[in-house]
């Protein structure tokens, strides 16, 4: 590996176990910069934005969301930022992102409806994929997005951190290594306090708000947020 530069290494298969995790964790010590797209820049996108421009070797090159108000705010600030400054170009259709060659990987935070088919999309356009959870709605959803990494040969990270914790992995061991016995059943429990998204009438988009983007395999429906669901 010291021979390897890290684009090479994230196109390469061998990678995929650490997949975009190498952007977040590399050290100086890369041979040429990674141009990276953030789509959805609203909460984690935000968090994804972050943690690329404090990178060395990283540029954080295009950013993409259907509301022009927050891409064209996120895109200002990170221009306008005197420590990791980017000016990245500005994408209302992730059709059109992927588009673009200079690309070499992106990071979705989209709504939950968009991120298999985003992911497959990217894929196919030859870049790397760093997707939030849930992946998908149902298996056959997650399965196409394995076949189209393989297909492609894509590197594709699904942002499930906590099953990277080293006290889950310790867990995990010590339950396949019989710690108590066999595992016949399991029942999970979360509990998680949701305020309410209130009763907003059909109306149309607010300007600079793409809704057409922003549903995309969904089904479609009148618009009746504000704003628009994560």
């Amino acid at each position: 590996m010291k021979n390897e530069t890290r684009r090479n290494f994230l196109k390469s298969a061998t990678g995929a176990a650490v997949g975009l995790t190498v952007l977040t964790n590399a050290g100086a010590s890369a041979n040429d910069t990674i141009n990276v797209a953030c789509v959805g820049l609203n909460g984690r996108g935000r968090s994804h934005i972050d943690g690329f421009k404090r990178l060395p070797n990283v540029k954080i090159a295009a950013l993409c969301d259907v509301d022009e108000e927050i891409l064209n705010d996120r895109a200002e600030r990170l221009k306008n930022d005197p420590r990791f400054p980017n000016d990245p170009k500005k994408y209302t259709d992730i059709k059109d992102l992927l588009q673009n060659e200079d690309i070499d990987a992106v990071t979705i935070a989209t709504p939950n409806h968009w991120h298999s088919l985003m992911a497959i999309w990217a894929c196919q356009a030859g870049k790397d994929v760093y997707v939030e959870k849930p992946l998908s709605h149902n298996i056959y959803e997650g399965r196409k997005l394995v076949e189209a990494a393989k297909k492609y040969n894509r590197i594709v990270q699904h942002g499930t951190q906590i099953r990277s914790n080293p006290s889950i992995q310790e867990a995990m061991k010590m339950l396949h290594d019989g710690l108590i016995g066999e595992v016949y059943y399991a029942k999970g429990t979360c509990y998680k306090w949701r305020n309410t998204i209130g009763h907003t009438p059909e109306s149309e988009p607010p300007e600079g708000v793409h809704y057409n983007e922003w549903l995309g395999p969904a089904d479609q429906r009148p618009y009746s947020r504000e704003p628009l669901p994560l």
